[in-house]
């Protein structure tokens, strides 16, 4: 089980629109990070690169969807006899 440092909301973030991360201020000096792909993934653990230290994210998944279309499988009536 992992021990957060702290856990802070999706708001409280910067977000940088070139490398699509979310970032916030570390204590050690660097910044933690996460990235809008990890949370289209469901992640929500941001990670500082020069220590140990992690933050949960506070946010809506709902926001950070994709917009996937699933088609529906086709019913009998549609397959094309051979």
């Amino acid at each position: 089980m992992a021990v957060f440092h702290d856990e802070v909301e999706i708001e409280d973030f910067e977000y940088d629109e070139e490398t699509e991360t979310y970032s916030y201020p570390c204590p050690c000096g660097d910044r933690f990070l996460i990235t809008r792909e990890d949370l289209e993934n469901g992640e929500d653990v941001a990670t500082c690169p020069s220590c140990s230290l992690i933050l949960r994210v506070i946010y809506d998944q709902e926001q950070f969807m994709r917009d996937e279309v699933i088609a529906e499988p086709l019913t009998n009536k549609e397959l094309i006899k051979c």
